[in-house]
């Protein structure tokens, strides 16, 4: 079975590799530039370095599939549209939420997200693989790499699926040749957070509980992207949570340890559960925060999902609809 195994990913590379010749440029050729979007073939090659190693990008690419959470959103937001996609999030359709919707004007193929099927990515001809927020697991890299194309994973130093939404700008923007356009998104989206901040000066050292609950029970989110959004504002996380963070991306709570979540202000996402399981309970509102009305339940989809995608658009969409809802239950 190996041995087939490799036989196949040979075949789809070479298939791969044939088609890309088929359309690559000679040296001779002028170098041209798109001046829609400033990116000239010049640019090229780059190396972008990743947990995996090096990799090189010789020319401009020009079918990219994007297979890493939100890499394909992110790709967009600098003017590419990739020819296949993993729709993490399950908006279904292009695989985009409302933040990224009219960017395509060919829809992707939408491959899958842990398991991604081979075949119909070699199908795709694709001349780079994005997979820049992932498992980070080596047969999935390897796998990939066996297409015979660039592969640009997650950075080093990085914990399965936590690359922050500048790290993934500075990888996909250096691999498409739009450095300059992640640089333009980056300073925009830190403007929209400083904006904000200034204009709610109450946010300030005020302390925050960011719960997740599910079906099974409670959790907070305490070294993420949600953590990050919140610093941005001015708010610091509740005293008792830090005391047990250590370096987790979230950590579980149990019935009896909820008075841990207490804090200025509680931000509730809803995972497979409702509003209602919570206000069934009794021990949650107990908490003194959230006895108090301090507290914002993330009920509409679009707001906790563009949290999760922990992407420039989909923090953007998350600063211009839920900081008014922060803003109103933090009060004075």
């Amino acid at each position: 079975m190996y041995t087939s195994r490799r036989r196949w990913l040979a075949a789809c590379a070479g298939a791969v590799l044939l088609a890309v010749a088929g359309c690559t440029t000679t040296g001779t050729e002028t170098t041209t530039t798109d001046s829609s979007t400033g990116t000239s073939s010049a640019q090229f090659p780059v190396t972008v370095t990743t947990a995996f190693g090096d990799v090189t990008i010789e020319k401009q690419p020009q079918r990219v599939v994007a297979l890493g959470w939100s890499d394909a959103e992110t790709a967009l937001a600098l003017g590419v549209q990739p020819v296949g996609a993993s729709d993490w999030l399950a908006f279904e359709g292009d695989g985009q939420g409302v933040w990224a919707q009219g960017l395509y004007t060919t829809p992707p193929k939408i491959l899958g997200t842990l398991e991604v099927d081979m075949e119909q990515v070699a199908a795709l001809q694709p001349d780079l693989i994005l997979d820049t927020r992932s498992s980070g697991k080596q047969e999935r890299q390897d796998l990939l790499k066996g297409l015979g194309v660039p592969v640009v994973g997650m950075p080093a130093g990085r914990a399965s699926y936590l690359t922050t939404w500048t790290e993934q700008l500075d990888l996909v923007g250096k691999a498409l040749g739009k450095t300059a356009e992640a640089e333009a998104l980056k300073t925009d989206l830190d403007k929209r957070f400083a904006d904000a901040a200034a204009a709610n000066p109450q946010f300030a050292g005020k302390t925050v509980s960011l719960i997740s609950r599910t079906k099974t029970g409670y959790g907070a989110y305490v070294n993420s992207n949600r953590s990050e959004f919140m610093e941005k504002l001015g708010f610091v996380g509740a005293p008792e949570l830090e005391k047990i963070k250590g370096e987790n991306f979230s950590v579980q709570i149990s019935a009896e340890q909820l008075n841990l979540l207490d804090a200025d202000l509680n931000v509730v996402f809803m995972i497979g559960t409702t509003k209602q399981t919570l206000l069934d309970d009794k021990l949650f509102q107990a908490i003194p925060s959230v006895k108090a009305g301090h507290l914002v339940y993330l009920e509409d989809k679009t707001i906790s999902t563009a949290f999760a995608s922990a992407s420039v658009l989909g923090l953007r969409h998350a600063i211009d609809k839920a900081v008014p809802l922060f803003a109103t239950a933090a009060g004075s």
